[in-house]
């Protein structure tokens, strides 16, 4: 195609808009209110994802050595856990540390303990990190069994319970998604077959006074492009800014910051407008070239 051709194309089909301003406005509002109500909840699932990361990210298995263990047993525990497959990191906690973290997390109670640095009855631990934390419970039990290795503690049964939890909301989460992703292309689709049906009888016309197929789908196409695009520039730039007072309000409250752990503005921000705007020109040009090719058959 040449320049000048598709010079005009583009010409015609920001003109389009403005000769059917009313159609073209119902066709923009119906992509922005439906984008807008996809892009909520995509930033709700992608700050309920970042909960359930942040939370399966605090599991640990805490690995409590026999008393009687050497220092030479304590460097060949470690390096046995190391060269279980799937173990991400083992950090030593010496009873020295172990005592002195125990104290620190009794706050105003630690000083029930103080006298205890002489004899310490805590022994040595390893604190072991997995590369996925899905595999703890299978990690924990290699690691169990082998030698100087007293007992250990990662929230057995409870850690199951909690990756079933995450699993599940994630696996709500995306075909919550994808339902309404739908839905938003359907709904926006037939709002845009609304414009083309109105004119008709003006592509009627092209097709009976010889223009080709493609040249009368070319305005059409950048007029859906054009009505995806500015209907999911306005539901982001509402994202973008509600989204940023919503942090500004978190973080303004000590409590609510405690509470609510959610995404930083950026990079949210772009993914979403990536995400909206890639929807929105897709919906756009599906929804006129789809309609435009039941009238091209005369």
């Amino acid at each position: 195609m040449k320049i000048r051709t598709l010079g005009r194309h583009v010409r015609e089909g920001v003109k389009n808009l403005g000769r059917n301003g009313w159609m073209s406005f119902a066709s923009i509002s119906a992509v922005a209110i439906t984008l807008l109500i996809l892009g909520v909840f995509f930033i709700l699932a992608m700050n309920v994802n970042y909960f359930a990361q942040s939370v399966e990210k605090q599991v640990e298995i805490r690995v409590f050595l026999d008393v009687l263990a050497t220092k030479e047993n304590v460097q060949q525990v470690e390096e046995n856990i190391k060269a279980i497959p799937k173990v991400a990191s083992v950090t030593f906690i010496p009873k020295d540390e172990g005592l002195k973290q125990f104290k620190e997390s009794l706050g105003e109670k630690a000083y029930l303990f103080e006298g205890l640095e002489k004899d310490n009855p805590l022994p040595d631990a390893f604190v072991v990190k997995t590369t996925q934390p899905q595999d703890t419970s299978a990690v924990a039990a290699q690691i169990k069994k082998l030698e100087f290795v007293n007992n250990l503690n990662y929230g057995e049964g409870t850690v199951e319970k909690l990756f079933a939890v995450t699993g599940a909301v994630r696996n709500v989460g995306i075909a919550f998604i994808i339902g309404l992703g739908f839905t938003a292309m359907f709904l926006i689709a037939n709002t845009i077959k609304l414009t083309i049906v109105a004119r008709r009888r003006e592509i009627e016309i092209m097709k009976l006074v010889g223009a080709t197929n493609w040249f009368i789908r070319w305005p059409f196409f950048v007029e859906g492009l054009l009505m995806g695009i500015a209907g999911a520039l306005i539901p982001t730039i509402m994202l973008a800014v509600g989204y940023y007072y919503l942090l500004d309000a978190i973080h303004s409250s000590f409590e609510a910051s405690q509470l609510f752990k959610l995404l930083p503005l950026f990079p949210l921000v772009n993914q979403v407008a990536l995400a909206l705007l890639a929807i929105g020109a897709f919906i756009g040009i599906w929804g006129s070239l789809v309609s435009v090719r039941r009238f091209l058959r005369v």
